[in-house]
């Protein structure tokens, strides 16, 4: 068994920390981190290049040259062995001719687990694998869902009230929390390859839903579901379609004319068969989401669309924001009915993290 060197854990947290700074920038292909390590010094680091490519192994052994000869190679995520739209990075490793290779995770892809690390050991290489990985899998979330269960990694984000209240019963709900826990939802928004809201919130908040922090220029995709195509021609996301991709989920049947117009603004347009309920099939929809590259998303809101993602049991991960105040029974559920009727039936979740923000609460939670 091949055992960790006491430096593994920090160059692995170094090269963690690039593959962080990719999240939401690196679609399709994962944001992974590389940093090359000889006589104790980085000689080289790099992460995945925006778009996906190039890889970071590559990119980081083009500036590391001649001095990876016997160095050891820090990746989050097993160098890939087949052929794609780039030579396979195992192959630019092997041949830099390092003495050690340290994986965080192996990859879920089929085409390439366990081969890659396996191509490097057969070149006389000594590899370790599994160095933090519970840590490397949570920054690769979207990516080994994609692989594994062919849908994005979904969390749902609810700011509410101390008694789960988003919205006075006249619907008032800018704003429950405070500034700084509405900035830690935007430098989340930045993390995730799409935000996802349903057409009451465009009617009632007309939001741009972007990523407003200083130094962070990474706006997600916007997706809108509108089953019968009632978004405004001069809401926000509109009129920004042509700087930030914004799609629409809409039926097959609705207003030509209006979809054509849309179209032209630069909004796309998603048209689905609707179900007894009038929405789309979630089942249906998210596939073909992460074949566009969308492998994060993060529902918004409102409380119906954030209710339909938990009766179809697709919620990994739940941001729940609450101020320290009180609105009442007459007010706005974060959560809709669920028809939940024994204890038996409920949904549990784990809870993982609290933060405090301000005067608010962030809970976080997993299923």
């Amino acid at each position: 068994m091949t055992l960790w060197m006491p430096d593994d854990i920090y160059f692995m947290r170094n090269a963690l920390y690039l593959a962080r700074t990719g999240l939401a920038r690196t679609g399709p292909n994962p944001s992974v981190g590389c940093v090359i390590v000889k006589g104790g010094r980085v000689i080289a680091r790099a992460r995945t290049a925006d778009g996906g490519r190039p890889h970071a192994e590559t990119q980081a052994l083009a500036i590391a040259g001649e001095r990876a000869e016997g160095s050891t190679i820090y990746v989050t995520l097993e160098p890939c062995s087949h052929h794609g739209q780039t030579p396979p990075c195992v192959k630019a490793v092997i041949a830099a001719k390092p003495a050690r290779v340290v994986i965080g995770m192996s990859d879920p892809d089929t085409r390439v687990s366990g081969r890659g690390i396996q191509a490097l050991r057969d070149a006389g290489i000594e590899v370790v694998c599994g160095v933090l990985e519970d840590e490397v899998r949570e920054v690769l979330a979207g990516y080994i869902m994609y692989r594994t269960e062919n849908r994005p990694f979904v969390t749902l984000k609810i700011a509410s009230t101390m008694d789960g209240k988003i919205a006075t019963a006249s619907g008032e709900s800018q704003w429950i929390t405070g500034e700084l826990a509405r900035r830690y939802g935007h430098l989340e928004r930045s993390r995730h390859d799409m935000i996802a809201v349903g057409i009451g919130t465009v009617l009632g908040d007309n939001p741009r839903l972007s990523a407003r922090i200083e130094g962070v220029q990474n706006d997600p995709v916007r997706l809108v579901f509108d089953a019968e195509l009632l978004i405004p021609q001069d809401s926000e996301l509109v009129l920004s379609a042509d700087q930030t991709p914004t799609w629409v989920v809409c039926g097959d049947d609705v207003d030509s004319e209006k979809a054509e117009w849309l179209l032209s603004t630069s909004v796309d347009i998603l048209k689905y068969p609707l179900n007894d309920k009038g929405i789309v099939a979630l089942s249906t929809l998210l596939p073909e989401l992460v074949q566009r590259g969308i492998q994060t998303m993060m529902v918004e809101g409102g409380r119906l669309l954030i209710t339909e993602f938990l009766k179809a049991g697709i919620c990994d991960r739940i941001l729940w924001f609450r101020a320290p105040c009180i609105i009442g029974d007459t007010g706005f559920s974060g959560v809709a009915d669920l028809e939940v009727e024994r204890l038996v039936d409920k949904m549990d979740f784990v809870h993982n993290e609290r933060r405090k923000l301000g005067n608010d609460i962030l809970d976080v939670y997993t299923r």
